[in-house]
């Protein structure tokens, strides 16, 4: 399996700062939760590389990079 393969699974995501100076990233799904903490920097880049596959979605999907 990989990222372009569909599944059939609800999950809620929650994102928001910890008491310890971290972000952190819940998915809940069914009885299992996930939490990811990550520093700030390590946050926005995470973040960046979300707006990044934002873009190539709008600008043609799932179409391969060259490289």
């Amino acid at each position: 399996m990989g990222i372009d393969t569909e599944r059939d699974i609800e999950a809620n995501l929650q994102i928001g700062p910890t008491d310890r100076g971290m972000v952190r990233l819940f998915i809940e799904a069914g009885n299992t939760e996930i939490p990811m903490d990550f520093s700030p920097d390590e946050a926005d880049e995470i973040a960046e590389e979300i707006r990044a596959a934002a873009r190539a979605a709008r600008d043609g999907g799932s179409r391969k990079r060259k490289g």
